[in-house]
């Protein structure tokens, strides 16, 4: 069983270090007071759903970032912030770069660049043969969604609440080149697994020639039934392409898990990650047939890298994606979703004892994480949105869809149950005495 002793020892120290000095530079009598203070935490053992709840640890965790706290970051779903320790990663390898980038940058930094795939890979359950670093699950999903071959006439399967930029690039396919888009609707939330893939059978045709599906839909927080779409498409001869763009990092889970052969994520929202990082896994078998968004010679043809084959980039981003994983690690993915479904509960249920309070995200375990989407009944979601920030410095995403409307509410390993306090007392205002005119 990991004890707290564990936990602390994997990201206490540096995070206690921070908490007590603000900077990298370590007071041996501080560290040695700190460390005490962590052994008298960790006297005992805890398993994870214990572990959420546990404001002192989470306090500690939280000052290994440098949020600003007078604002309530509750939009962490598009983009989060990054620990110090990746920061100054970055940061170093930046200016190391800088003094002779033809051989610090390419010669020294770049071939680094192997060990940090191999510890992805490892992490997340594939071969460091399968995975590509890329700028952003965007970049990724437009690799797969751009490399594979489609004929006039052939059909591209997705749901109507796919990410909008997804769903434009497989327009801009259809305009150029005819093929054909085909969406359709599934329950919000959708709490039966069955159900969805259902949607998905019943909407295949004789010319469906690939699937798009999201792993988490960005609009509500739902977790979808990749490994049976999958499953169930894969019999049938038709690939699909996943968007984990939401999911990586932010709940338990290996890409062995889902058992898909394409798989894009961005690593700047839940591994916090440099910002513009993210991955590409394609199944080894799968890469050969697939073409690079930027053309690579053809003896890269098998090769993952050829996804990479962009020009000149930065090796600083990519190198520091080993602090994150290392800060991942340390906090432990069980624990982590645990957190953040722990963080996303205390808020929800004490809204949602309002009766014009509706959530648009299932609070089933295993059906959402850390997002979830709420709405106030007779309230424009936008003016809300819009309120919360100029009114309290409270920071949420506004959704507008055509089957629902919401904010959506994600909060982060560093969120205090005092911000999310901050956040429903604004809503009961609103609750109770509506937005000012």
């Amino acid at each position: 069983m990991v004890t707290r002793r564990h936990f602390i020892g994997a990201i206490g120290y540096p995070v206690a270090a921070f908490a007590l000095t603000g900077s990298m530079v370590l007071d041996p009598r501080r560290m040695a007071r700190a460390a005490e203070a962590l052994q008298e935490l960790g006297q005992r053992s805890d398993p994870s759903d214990k572990i959420a709840c546990d404001e002192s640890l989470w306090f500690q965790v939280g000052q290994a970032f440098t949020v600003d706290r007078s604002i309530v970051n509750l939009n962490n779903g598009g983009v989060s912030p990054s620990p110090r320790i990746v920061q100054e990663a970055m940061k170093r390898h930046l200016d190391y770069s800088n003094t002779a980038p033809p051989y610090t940058m390419w010669q020294i930094l770049e071939p680094q660049r192997e060990a940090v795939r191999e510890r992805f890979a490892r992490q997340f359950g594939c071969d460091a043969e399968e995975v590509a670093f890329t700028r952003n699950a965007s970049e990724s999903l437009q690799i797969c969604l751009f490399g594979l071959d489609l004929e006039p006439g052939d059909e591209v399967l997705t749901t109507n609440q796919d990410y909008p930029r997804m769903v434009n690039t497989l327009k801009q396919r259809q305009r150029r080149e005819g093929i054909v888009l085909r969406q359709f609707s599934i329950p919000v939330p959708a709490e039966d697994p069955d159900e969805v893939v259902s949607r998905f059978e019943r909407n295949i045709t004789p010319k469906t020639k690939l699937i798009l599906m999201c792993h988490t839909i960005n609009l509500t927080g739902q977790i979808m039934p990749v490994r049976r779409v999958v499953a169930m498409a894969r019999a049938k001869g038709i690939p699909v392409i996943v968007d984990g763009a939401h999911a990586l990092a932010h709940f338990d889970f290996t890409l062995a898990d889902l058992d898909c052969d394409y798989y894009a994520s961005s690593l700047h929202k839940w591994l916090f990650a440099p910002h513009g990082t993210g991955m590409l896994y394609v199944r080894r078998d799968k890469i050969a047939n697939l073409w690079p968004m930027m053309a690579a010679p053809e003896s890269m043809d098998d090769n993952i890298r050829k996804f990479e084959e962009i020009g000149t980039h930065p090796a600083a981003n990519y190198l520091a994606i080993a602090e994150a994983l290392t800060f991942h690690q340390g906090i432990g993915p069980a624990r982590k979703q645990a957190r953040l479904v722990y963080l996303r509960d205390t808020w929800a249920h004490r809204l949602l004892q309002h009766d014009r309070v509706h959530l648009h995200t299932s609070l089933r375990p295993g059906l959402a994480c850390g997002i979830a989407n709420v709405q106030i009944d007779g309230v424009d979601s936008a003016e809300l949105n819009s309120w919360l920030w100029k009114e309290h410095r409270i920071l949420t995403a506004v959704i507008k869809h055509e089957e629902f409307e919401g904010i959506r509410v994600s909060p982060s390993v560093y969120t205090t149950t005092a911000e999310l306090d901050r956040f429903c007392d604004a809503m009961e205002d609103v609750l109770g005495n509506g937005l000012p005119s």
